[in-house]
């Protein structure tokens, strides 16, 4: 993939073969970093890619979506000339509802290359969403809602001017996520790997075992350590996880 592509970030490259790619969207606001981490662990015949969307990073000045549809349709785009080769789909919390609706397209316009989705802290489309919606929160309350939730360094919350260029890619996406419901008439032709926490606040076992009804082929769903954010807290134990999942890749 190349190094000037503003869409996605290569954090390891695939160092057997054949090699597939495992392209990874993070939660709101979240960065490659989280990914970052799984580098060491990833088998090797797997090409780690996260997907960068606008407002954050060197994408900080770009507009941010409002709507589903217009990114889905971008994020697709951006990716097609790399869905040709076998892959896997894994989004965490509002990256999962992402990484659920490119495998639709995807499957459709590259049959036979999407070998799994992957999604963590993500309620299945037919869960209903907690309320009140935490977009909608005064900027006060709302600050204090993402201190709460975790995933968002605790010392960027003394960094005034760092939190104003943040804050707002965070809200945008929150509230795509808050306002997901289900799109599709059937579910996807791709198994799917669900992973929730017991400790988890916002989406649990509760709001995930739907995502058996969401699939043509086989689901499982599995317990992980920590609360909401486990892909940060707990590396090596989804990173097991999706090495296992993918030792059949490219089978």
């Amino acid at each position: 993939m190349a190094a000037t592509d503003k869409w996605v970030m290569t954090l390891k490259a695939a160092t057997a073969e054949p090699a597939g790619t495992l392209f990874c969207f993070p939660y709101a606001g979240g960065s490659p970093e989280t990914f970052r981490s799984w580098s060491g662990a990833i088998a090797d015949d797997i090409e780690l890619v996260c997907v960068i969307l606008p407002g954050r990073g060197r994408r900080l000045k770009e507009a941010r979506y409002d709507r589903w549809q217009p990114l889905v349709d971008d994020v697709f785009e951006a990716l097609s000339p790399y869905l040709g080769r076998r892959h896997a789909f894994y989004g965490h919390s509002f990256g999962g509802r992402l990484a659920y609706e490119l495998a639709h397209l995807a499957v459709a316009e590259h049959p036979g290359m999407t070998r799994r989705l992957f999604v963590s802290g993500c309620r299945s489309p037919d869960a209903p969403q907690n309320r009140p919606y935490m977009h909608e929160m005064p900027e006060s309350d709302f600050r204090a809602a993402v201190a709460k939730m975790g995933g968002t360094p605790a010392e960027l919350f003394e960094e005034e001017r760092l939190l104003r260029l943040l804050l707002p890619t965070v809200r945008s996406e929150i509230r795509l996520a808050e306002l997901w419901d289900h799109r599709h008439a059937s579910g996807v032709d791709v198994p799917i790997t669900a992973l929730y926490s017991p400790d988890d606040p916002i989406d649990g076992w509760e709001s995930m075992r739907g995502w058996q009804n969401f699939t043509r082929r086989h689901c499982e769903l599995i317990e992980a350590p920590g609360g909401h954010f486990f892909v940060d807290s707990h590396p090596e134990y989804v990173t097991g996880i999706v090495n296992t999942r993918l030792g059949n890749l490219n089978g």
